[in-house]
């Protein structure tokens, strides 16, 4: 992962050395964040049975939702775009 996010090789490029899908790796890119936002967290929450602080866990819904959001705005770019190619298609 540290690879990855340093920008010292691609994701494609570490898929194929691990020989795992896009999906793995993805779930392990989550794993490790919260892995390492949970090594930030005091003792004490950790004691208690609680992974994440509440605070982190909001900025982890937030990250979530902002990139769920990015790709429904590229989808939609997307078929806007289409949309228009077969309207200018018809147009003679």
């Amino acid at each position: 992962m540290l690879q990855v996010w340093t920008e010292r090789c691609k994701r494609s490029e570490v898929c194929r050395e691990l020989k795992i899908n896009w999906t793995t790796f993805e779930q392990w890119q989550q794993r490790a964040m919260e892995g390492m936002l949970q090594a930030l967290e005091p003792r004490v929450n950790l004691a208690k049975g609680a992974a994440l602080s509440p605070r982190l866990l909001s900025l982890l819904q937030k990250r979530q939702s902002m990139a769920k959001a990015e790709k429904l705005s590229q989808r939609l770019e997307q078929i806007q775009l289409a949309k228009e190619q077969q309207e200018t298609a018809k147009t003679p």
